[in-house]
């Protein structure tokens, strides 16, 4: 490259002018003229790519209420579609154009379908990935004063369509609830009963991280009630006096060990015959410790979810 003498700069750059066209208009003749890059032959190694494409799209919607009608959402997306080796890359905004093109319509799992062979067409690949995240907002009654107030759930809708064709639907969900520690409580009555001293057995703030492969359609409302059928003690929104010792009483009654709350979440879930496979990751966040007690647990199934701990986040959604 020429370099700049006496402050000039080289006579390349030097006949560029450094201004914005704000009437210059785009006709289809100049259009054909632009470098498409992505469309090139590929010169880099030549390797398979599983996953390209966008992630954390930003775009509102409309997901469909078990009892009627929608809830709208603002939602981040991720897409991805496979890319052969001999390509060079992929055109990212068609992803993005795909999405707009059903903005208006519901989100379903019959929708995710339709946006995901979209992109296997517009983008000429061979398999296809849409993770849709949001919150869901349902309203939980409290346990005793007759309020109610907004339970926000993280839900992901995912669609995969592979290289042989095959559609698969999953849904994730956090569900957060209190766990009390069993040997606490027990250790506490034993402190009352032998000592006559006052004990508060300790518990916490826990999240289970709920992700099923489902074969009919099983609303997101579905996947709460059998999450807080299994577990009972979810937190809760709004509180008065009743219910705060409504809500001690219950943990009470619902003592559990991060073992056992996999477990009760794994006899649930294997009983619902809509869901084709599962895997439960349950994080107690010890208030007795200065870390964590995790557990991990899967349905089996072959070729489906692994019970890997992934405890930095790397790892993707779907089963292995």
């Amino acid at each position: 490259m020429a370099s700049a003498k006496n402050g000039q700069h080289p006579p390349s750059t030097q006949s560029l002018k450094q201004h914005y066209d704000d009437q210059f208009e785009v006709t289809p003749e100049y259009r054909k003229t632009l470098p498409d890059l992505q469309n090139r032959e590929n010169t880099s190694p030549k390797v398979e790519i599983q996953h390209v494409g966008i992630h954390n799209f930003k775009i509102p919607m409309h997901v469909r209420r078990r009892e009627g009608g929608t809830q709208p959402i603002h939602c981040s997306v991720t897409g991805s579609v496979s890319l052969e080796a001999y390509k060079k890359g992929i055109n990212m905004s068609r992803i993005i154009r795909t999405f707009y093109e059903y903005e208006d319509e519901e989100l379903t799992p019959d929708l995710l379908q339709d946006i995901a062979g979209s992109y296997l067409e517009n983008l000429e690949s061979s398999s296809a990935r849409i993770a849709i995240a949001f919150d869901y907002p349902i309203r939980v009654p409290s346990l005793r004063s007759g309020l109610s107030g907004y339970q926000y759930y993280p839900v992901v809708f995912e669609t995969v369509i592979s290289a042989e064709g095959k559609l698969r639907h999953f849904m994730h969900l956090d569900f957060e609830y209190s766990s009390a520690c069993p040997c606490s409580y027990e250790l506490g009555v034993h402190a009352s009963e032998t000592r006559g001293i006052a004990v508060v057995p300790h518990s916490q703030r826990s999240i289970a991280k709920v992700s099923i492969e489902y074969s009919k359609l099983l609303w997101i409302e579905d996947l709460v009630e059998l999450c807080r059928e299994a577990l009972v003690t979810e937190t809760q929104v709004m509180v008065k006096r009743e219910d705060e010792q409504a809500f001690a009483e219950m943990n009470g009654a619902y003592l559990k060990f991060v073992e056992d709350a996999v477990r009760l979440l794994y006899t649930v879930l294997n009983n619902e015959e809509r869901i084709l496979d599962f895997r439960i990751f349950a994080n107690h966040m010890e208030s007795l410790h200065s870390h964590d007690a995790i557990s991990v647990v899967v349905k089996g199934v072959d070729g489906g979810y692994n019970a890997q701990i992934d405890p930095f986040g790397y790892g993707g959604m779907m089963p292995r």
